[in-house]
């Protein structure tokens, strides 16, 4: 090879006047795809208290502690209830339809993407036309066609480059987005198990009502038996049987209403479980046996980091600032570049180079006047993020009510229990007595109705306030956010559904931060096969 042809075949080399002016090309270019026009995101900081003013059933946790458990309704060590949660966790409809909430949040993460890639089509298309023999400007005589095909294919590709960061910043909006459903989801499941658990213990509370007042009716039965024999012996007069047979009779009325409530209930606790009342029933128990659990409350700042409501409004609150940047962008050019390329004839000689066509463009738009509108736009979106921190701060001084509720009322409810204690034995004694004194006739028939009718009331008012202190309980774990902590929201990364190139498993994505999505055949069965056992049978069993 001569040193010409060497000469021709070596590489050309740029000139160093249009290498400097790549690099300063390349550093512009660079600079205004990392631009990011939302303002920096710091969330809202707010002063804390260091303790808790109520004096709960509890003890105080450090912040490092884990608070509570996920299946915090263990602790009240009974198998019906974990069994009915467990049902509840895994197919109560409005849980599901929180987690397809989720799943379209994903998807719409997935849909703000696609706007970073080019939008490529492909095209085909094919058309036989026939012109009218007498049509306008035809002469008689003229040759021209009047028939004409013609077939074509070609593609098509639009790519936007995001220089103020306006598509990315839309792409971060909805993957915090889906993080707020993801609370969301979380909040749900909270109040489903925290409902199916007050709903429960309200129950038990009816059961052992019914026990006091079953007890009560067999006293006053006797009573009335009693009341007769002094009557027939001339010892009584007939005012006696009447009494007592009113207040046999009024509390065997109390207890069919008690009954009817009960029954009630266990239909909402059914649909909480995703069976149909007709096929569900919990056995009755005599007493209302259900521990006094420690409830790890831990410090007031952990609070931010384990409730789902106060996640999700802060989740809010970053979207709002997102949308400040969007806002700003759109006061930028926009510019799009456009391509198209491909083959038309009149036969099938498509792959002719004579044959091919394309065009190419690069378009800019920059709004110059619009009478305020993007400036309006702008305004909104920072009233808008003044709004969302208004939100986040009511959520947060929602959220240290609730615990300080909780805490008060446990405390508070644990003290009256012991003082109704007391109520109920001396309400006892004052019927025995007063039963005794009658029988021996010492008293009327008068003081042994009040005396019956304070130790039924003392009694009912003593089950009553236990099962609103387990209800308390339940209140305050509910308030501390049940087990769960803000580290089991789904990373921006994971929010994603698919990869841009994937093309299988869309039918059901890839469950992330624990909400799985899909129908099974045990949220089809209403029949409550899978809740048979001790303390669960069918109606009629």
């Amino acid at each position: 090879m001569t040193r010409s042809a060497l000469s021709r075949a070596a590489p050309r080399r740029a000139s160093p006047r249009r290498a400097w002016l790549r690099v300063p090309l390349l550093a512009l270019l660079g600079g205004l795809a990392s631009c990011d026009m939302a303002p920096a995101y710091h969330p809202a900081h707010l002063l804390l208290p260091d303790d808790w003013k109520g004096d709960g059933i509890m003890r105080f946790a450090a912040p490092q502690d884990a608070a509570l458990r996920g299946d915090w309704w263990t602790a009240f060590n009974d198998p019906v209830l974990n069994r009915l949660e467990e049902q509840a966790n895994r197919t109560n409809p409005d849980l599901q339809v929180a987690a397809e909430t989720f799943t379209q949040a994903r998807d719409m993460a997935a849909e703000a993407r696609a706007g970073l890639y080019p939008q490529v089509t492909g095209q085909a298309a094919m058309s036989k036309n026939k012109g009218s023999d007498h049509r306008l400007w035809r002469g008689a005589g003229s040759t021209g066609p009047v028939y004409m095909s013609s077939e074509q294919y070609g593609g098509t590709a639009s790519w936007e480059p995001d220089f103020w960061s306006s598509i990315r910043n839309q792409v971060r909006m909805r993957r915090q987005s889906a993080q707020e459903r993801a609370a969301d989801y979380a909040l749900m499941r909270l109040s489903l198990d925290a409902e199916l658990a007050t709903d429960y213990m309200a129950l038990r509370g009816l059961d052992a009502q019914d026990t006091v007042y079953r007890d009560s009716i067999r006293t006053y039965q006797l009573a009335v038996q009693i009341t007769r024999l002094r009557q027939a012996g001339a010892i009584a007069a007939g005012l006696d049987v009447s009494r007592a047979q009113n207040q046999l009779y009024a509390t065997q009325a109390q207890e069919t209403d008690l009954q009817a409530r009960r029954a009630v209930l266990e239909h909402a606790i059914a649909v909480l479980v995703n069976v149909s009342p007709s096929a569900f029933h919990i056995e009755p128990v005599a007493a209302l046996n259900l521990p006094d659990i420690v409830i790890p409350v831990g410090v007031p700042s952990t609070l931010l980091e384990r409730r789902p409501d106060v996640a999700g409004a802060e989740r809010e609150m970053a979207q709002a600032n997102r949308a400040i940047g969007v806002s700003r962008a759109a006061f930028y050019p926009h510019v799009t570049f456009n391509a198209m390329t491909g083959f038309m004839d009149n036969g099938f000689s498509l792959a002719d180079l004579s044959n091919s066509m394309y065009s190419y463009a690069a378009q800019a738009v920059m709004p110059l006047f619009q009478g305020g509108l993007r400036r309006a736009e702008l305004q909104r979106t920072w009233s808008q993020y003044r709004q969302a921190e208004d939100n986040y701060r009511a959520v947060v001084l929602s959220a240290f009510q609730d615990v300080e509720d909780g805490l008060t009322l446990t405390g508070r409810l644990r003290v009256e229990q012991q003082q109704q204690e007391g109520a109920v034995k001396a309400a006892l004694r004052t019927q025995n007595m007063t039963m005794t004194l009658y029988t021996g006739g010492l008293t009327n028939y008068l003081d042994v109705v009040v005396a019956q009718i304070a130790a039924l009331t003392a009694r009912i008012s003593e089950v009553q306030v236990e099962t609103r202190r387990l209800q308390a309980n339940v209140t305050l774990i509910r308030a501390l956010g049940g087990g769960w902590s803000r580290s089991q929201l789904p990373d921006s990364k994971s929010i994603m559904p698919f990869a841009p190139l994937q093309y299988d498993g869309l039918r059901t994505p890839k469950s992330v931060g624990g909400i799985a999505v899909g129908t099974s055949p045990e949220q089809s069965d209403l029949t409550g096969t899978g809740l048979r056992g001790p303390g669960l049978t069918p109606p009629g069993k």
